[in-house]
């Protein structure tokens, strides 16, 4: 029986994100309080000269104290523009961004007023891009703790500021656009594997589920 998997919300998550989808039943968090400096509204990509990360701008406030599904986005819309600009810059010489940009940019032009909600729409995007089946659900409450063996939680483990344990995943490196300048860059945000290897990003994500727990 496949584990429950229980995740934060995340911009453009990171593949180590997305393989949970392969390995579990997924619950997304939704009435956790924000936190800051993490995926929930970041993502890491690579351009021309390294890693970069792009944030989506939340309004000011007392982060510690508002629900995640409260958390509104800047309407200042100019890092939009940012994104995407930063997106094309790194990935126009990519095999696939022409084809899968048409289909994210939508969603960023929405002008959408919660994280949570352009999070969600993204994920699911992203998840008829790469041709996962397995859907999602939110937890309507928050687990301040779990029951080990019952629920996985990865809320903190997948994390942008540090690499913690996961029996559940391992990297696998695939086609990077500048790869002629960089080792491989391991666990980038899922769109660096969709505009490089396309189809194959299925593939490819479920080669990083561990050998040990298929």
């Amino acid at each position: 029986m496949k584990p429950v998997i229980l995740l934060s919300t995340a911009y453009l998550p990171p593949v180590q994100y997305l393989s949970k989808f392969l390995s579990g039943s997924i619950l997304i968090e939704n009435d956790e309080n924000y936190i800051k400096q993490t995926y929930r509204n970041r993502c890491i990509i690579a351009g021309p000269n390294g890693l970069q990360t792009l944030v989506v701008p939340v309004k000011r406030g007392s982060f510690h104290k508002t629900h995640i599904r409260d958390i509104e986005i800047e309407q200042d819309l100019s890092w939009i523009n940012n994104h995407l600009t930063t997106l094309r810059t790194a990935y126009q010489h990519s095999p696939f961004y022409e084809y899968y940009i048409d289909y994210l940019r939508p969603a960023f032009t929405e002008k959408t007023r919660f994280l949570l909600d352009l999070n969600t729409h993204l994920l699911e995007i992203i998840l008829q891009l790469t041709g996962i089946s397995a859907r999602f659900s939110f937890t309507g409450k928050y687990y301040a703790t779990v029951t080990k063996g019952e629920i996985w939680d990865y809320r903190e483990t997948i994390h942008p500021k540090k690499v913690l344990d996961d029996p559940l995943f391992e990297p696998v490196p695939y086609h990077q656009v500048f790869d002629d300048r960089y080792p491989f860059q391991p666990n980038l945000s899922i769109i660096d594997l969709l505009f490089n290897e396309g189809p194959e990003s299925l593939s490819i994500l479920r080669k990083t589920k561990n050998k040990s727990l298929r």
